[in-house]
């Protein structure tokens, strides 16, 4: 998934703009933005932030004045096809200059944050979201639709230990929700559906726990850094690390190892005093 972030321009000579892949913006803020299929028939639109609006795809547009910050996403067509289970070859939507989702402006808001902190969370975390999208544009906008398969079940055991062992093997890689989704031989659009019924939560959650998990482990050394702790189990940096260790247990990986130490001596200590009231005892 393409993430820009478009600021306004003093520049508001019209230009011709072609989208060859589904792009759509969430505006960031109050401001105007004019389009038209013809450069002399511009239409003035104002906005409000979270706004968002969908192109047109390999129709060219003409943009004039641009003066409203906003974040413009491009989608691949694979995640359109996924969600649709490769319904239409090539998914088309119906564009729309301005309009309103609660689900899709959480879900931009969602991938600016990712941005803004210089995409932490890796690969993985965007494809979710990217899919998310997918599935929400799909269902909401596709020119035509056609009815959602329910499915039934989940992943069997045997698919569940080939999912579990990749993401052990690339704990500290930057897994993607496509390549899950090939080892097990199905569609990403699929793949999450059943992964979520099997287990309760989504992939990118799924990894995050294990990449958690991993790291109270490796914290259990001392003579291991928490910067190497955090890169072990696929954190860009230290401080991403410190952020998400904390929002699970509360506590910094610091703090959590201190504990853990704290514990290990006032076991020790005690394990000392009964040994030695013993010999008292005995005498």
């Amino acid at each position: 998934m393409k993430v820009e972030l478009f600021q306004p321009e003093s520049v508001t000579e019209p230009r011709h703009w072609v989208r060859h892949d589904q792009a759509f913006a969430m505006m960031l803020g109050r401001g105007s933005i004019e389009w038209g299929s013809k450069r002399a028939a511009l239409e003035k639109f104002d906005y409000a932030g979270g706004d968002l609006a969908l192109c047109d795809r390999h129709v060219g547009e003409w943009v004039g004045l641009m003066a409203t910050p906003h974040l413009q996403l491009g989608i691949s067509d694979a995640a359109l096809m996924a969600s649709s289970d490769g319904a239409y070859g090539e998914v088309e939507l119906q564009p729309s200059r301005k309009f309103a989702d609660a689900r899709l402006r959480a879900l931009v808001a969602a991938a600016h944050t990712e941005m803004v902190a210089g995409f932490p969370s890796g690969r993985l975390f965007l494809d979710s979201v990217e899919q998310a999208m997918a599935v929400a544009l799909v269902k909401d906008r596709a020119v035509r639709h056609r009815l959602v398969q329910i499915s039934r079940g989940g992943l069997g055991p045997a698919r569940l230990r080939t999912i579990r062992e990749l993401v052990d093997a690339k704990l500290d890689d930057d897994l993607s929700l496509d390549e899950m989704a090939q080892s097990v031989g199905l569609s990403t659009a699929h793949f999450a559906r059943m992964f979520r019924k099997s287990t309760g939560q989504t992939p990118h959650q799924f990894v995050f726990r294990q990449r958690i998990e991993r790291a109270k482990a490796m914290l259990r050394a001392r003579d291991v850094r928490v910067l190497d702790v955090a890169l072990a189990c696929g954190f860009k940096t230290q401080q991403h690390f410190a952020q998400a260790f904390r929002a699970v247990w509360g506590v910094s990986p610091t703090e959590y190892r201190q504990e853990l130490v704290g514990s290990k001596a006032t076991g020790a200590s005690e394990t000392h005093s009964e040994d030695t009231a013993l010999l008292v005892i005995s005498d």
